[in-house]
């Protein structure tokens, strides 16, 4: 399969398809190098990077639900600096854009990371902001817009790459958020982070997770997912990549037409490992049984108010 089709220009990142995987749940890429064909995906978002190794949390960091899963890892990396030293030099041998998840604590944190991973073999920089801002009494950047604000300032002002800021679903209202991150200078918003959940032990009476509560993912958070797409791309102008529950390419394609350039594979990775190669398959099948030529052409079909980034619009 060529995937003509499914060739995608995002953020200045020629993409041989409009699929990418989510940070967290597919390592550096390669991970799934005998299951996948990692230059055939739009983008590898790889596992969350700190400024400082970081060991994650304590206790049970993981748990199935209905239709989903919980996760409270605590980013646990190597560091910026081992990634740069050893798994990037390692991983350009895959032909896969790579694109940085990166976490701090601060936005001067966000901005030194930013300066770090401004180097050949990184093609985009994501913002994690589902962080506490130590600086502010521990506030999460991604609930409040002026904190959300600043942490793109500070990365946009210490980087040449792309910025993508990715908004997290625990919030009142997250065009609030994606406006004004948009208006700080984000490049891309990507959609959604997970939800807050947890789950108890009702034989041990407490909770599951060491951490008490964990970051809720898999196909029962799509809608929610869908429905936040929709709002953002009725409100803002950038590219949207949207994310949460999708496996399968008609899951994919919900988003597509809600308003996505393009999309993220996440907890999928982990019931099958060749998730994203399918979703791929079958959104070039449902492409050509439609009459279209390009995944273009169905972003933001079904949404109404959709604003509208069209590679046609920017080149304009």
């Amino acid at each position: 399969m060529s995937d003509e089709r499914l060739h995608t220009d995002l953020l200045g990142i020629a993409m041989k398809t409009p699929v990418l995987t989510a940070s967290g749940t597919f390592g550096f890429g390669e991970e799934f190098k005998d299951f996948v064909d990692l230059s055939r995906l739009g983008g590898v978002m790889v596992k969350g990077t700190t400024l400082l190794p970081r060991r994650g949390n304590d206790g049970v960091r993981i748990t199935e639900t209905p239709e989903g899963m919980l996760n409270c890892i605590g980013l646990e990396n190597p560091g910026v600096e081992h990634f740069l030293d050893e798994t990037l030099p390692r991983i350009q041998q895959y032909g896969m854009n790579v694109i940085v998840n990166i976490s701090g604590s601060t936005a001067e944190e966000y901005g030194k990371l930013a300066e770090l991973l401004d180097v050949p073999g990184v093609a985009a920089i994501e913002l994690n902001v589902s962080c506490p801002n130590v600086k502010e009494g521990g506030i999460v950047f991604g609930t409040d817009p002026e904190a959300a604000a600043a942490v793109v300032r500070e990365a946009k002002a210490h980087t040449k790459k792309p910025v993508i800021l990715k908004l997290s679903p625990n919030v009142t209202d997250i065009v609030v958020m994606a406006k004004a991150v948009e208006a700080a200078g984000a490049d891309a918003v990507s959609l959604i982070n997970t939800l807050l959940g947890m789950e108890i032990d009702i034989h041990r009476f407490r909770p599951v997770l060491g951490n008490i509560t964990g970051g809720l993912s898999g196909p029962c958070v799509k809608p929610v997912a869908v429905r936040m797409v929709w709002q953002v791309a009725q409100a803002v102008r950038i590219p949207i990549i949207g994310m949460g529950g999708i496996a399968s390419a008609e899951d994919a394609v919900e988003f597509f037409l809600a308003g996505a350039s393009a999309v993220a594979v996440g907890t999928a990775n982990f019931t099958d490992p060749e998730i994203t190669m399918k979703i791929c398959d079958g959104l070039d099948t449902y492409l050509a049984e439609h009459g279209f030529s390009s995944i273009e052409e169905i972003v933001g079909k079904a949404n109404p108010g959709f604003l509208g980034f069209r590679n046609d619009v920017q080149k304009g």
